[in-house]
């Protein structure tokens, strides 16, 4: 089993340009399943959710070449509508295949789907949906079996909650269902813009009426296409969270600060200072860290992926904090650890007091979930002396190249096996 060391105590210095966008490249992925002609991706970034979603697509009849520089999708032999679990266990985005395939094929079978233990994530928002555009489906040992007898109607859609995978799942296979289909009560973060962007390129109708309202009508000819995927702000507003922490002065390059308006407020409150230019963003940490109260919500709010790591951040603040999760309900399972590490985080329901000016200890360390594990590195880098993390292929899901972008800038880390 691979392991991180982490040295800590480092301030960090330098500059890291971000990585394609994780989040925005799986539903564009799943969206190809859609077309019969070329499609080529560009900015994908190389991490293990993206590598199993290209194995379920190959799975599913894709003839997929990598170039490295490009991926070139062609799917005029793609046949096939059964996603199994094998490859769909490991990621929750698996279940994004079910809308293209059922808009093309009228069938499919798809695996429940997997990924981090954060919480139930359940699908009942994307089948119940899926069904007011003609879809009937039954859930069988751990399988959707869906078809669509006379294909996908349009039809009138209100989300009882702000769902990113089920608007992602809907806005694709209303892009082939036969009228017009009206989403409302959509999850509107950036990502899901790239995905609607990347789909009306490739020729789908699509048109945001209201700020959480898409209207899509149905087309029967999609063009050839290259695309480049956005850059990950997940990523960027680690890597700022981590020059705040370390009292550190990074550049982070290759991302539009305006995706990230929210994080970089909440880091200036914080007393980092920050500069932003045309896709950069220069921070300075600061040696005093205030203390802030945070909610997590949908875009444009907090997001929950970014709650671990600012958890981290605020355990220096100069008083008590706290945070509020407010999307997932068992998200808080790197508390354990980084009270192992000296922290002073308690939990009641959905929410965690954070006990400022702690210094962090080095400590054996266990990954519990993709963001938990960041959390931990970043904790690690700002204790003294040998951090070991256990369990990184949680993170291997999510970050590339994290170790080399983070000793570019000073960090002493190295992977282990």
């Amino acid at each position: 089993m691979k392991k991180l060391e982490v040295f800590g105590a480092a301030k960090l210095k330098g500059q890291i340009r971000i990585s394609g966008s994780k989040n925005a490249s799986l539903p564009i992925l799943a969206a190809t399943l859609l077309s019969n002609k070329k499609i080529s991706l560009a900015n994908l970034p190389r991490v293990k959710d993206i590598e199993t979603m290209i194995l379920l697509l190959k799975s599913l009849g894709s003839i997929i070449e990598d170039n490295k520089k490009e991926l070139i999708i062609k799917n005029t032999k793609q046949a096939k509508t059964f996603a199994a679990y094998s490859l769909v266990k490991t990621m929750r985005a698996g279940i994004l295949v079910l809308g293209p395939l059922l808009a093309k094929f009228g069938k499919a079978k798809v695996s429940l789907p997997g990924g981090c233990a954060i919480g139930t994530r359940p699908v009942d928002i994307h089948l119940q949906a899926l069904s007011k555009l003609g879809v009937k489906y039954k859930i069988i040992q751990g399988y959707v079996h869906a078809n669509a007898p006379k294909g996908l109607i349009g039809a009138n859609i209100k989300f009882p909650k702000v769902s990113v995978g089920a608007t992602e799942n809907l806005i694709i296979a209303a892009c082939l269902a036969k009228g017009k289909t009206t989403l409302s009560n959509c999850a509107i973060e950036p990502e899901i813009k790239d995905l609607v962007n990347f789909l009306i390129n490739m020729g789908c109708n699509i048109k945001w009426t209201a700020k959480r309202t898409v209207r899509i009508e149905g087309v029967n000819n999609l063009k050839e296409l290259d695309y480049s995927v956005m850059p990950d702000r997940i990523e960027a507003g680690t890597y700022l969270i981590a020059a705040a922490l370390t009292e550190g002065n990074l550049k982070i390059t290759g991302i539009d600060p305006k995706i990230i308006s929210t994080e970089i407020n909440i880091l200036k409150k914080v007393g980092s200072k920050i500069t932003l230019r045309k896709n950069e963003i220069l921070i300075q940490g600061s040696k005093k860290i205030k203390n802030i109260n945070i909610k997590t919500s949908p875009y444009p709010g907090f997001p929950t992926d970014l709650q671990a790591q600012m958890m981290v951040l605020l355990c220096k603040a100069n008083k008590r904090s706290h945070i509020k999760e407010e999307i997932f309900e068992n998200r808080f399972m790197h508390v354990a650890e980084l009270n192992r590490m000296g922290a002073k985080i308690s939990i009641n329901g959905n929410q965690a007091s954070i006990e400022g000016n702690i210094k962090f200890e080095a400590a054996e360390l266990m990954a519990t979930d993709l963001r938990a594990s960041v959390s931990l590195i970043l904790a690690a880098l700002a204790a003294k002396g040998k951090s070991v993390i256990n369990r990184i292929y949680h993170l291997d899901r999510g970050y590339e190249d994290i170790e080399k972008k983070l000793k570019k800038v000073g960090a002493k880390i190295k992977r282990i096996n």
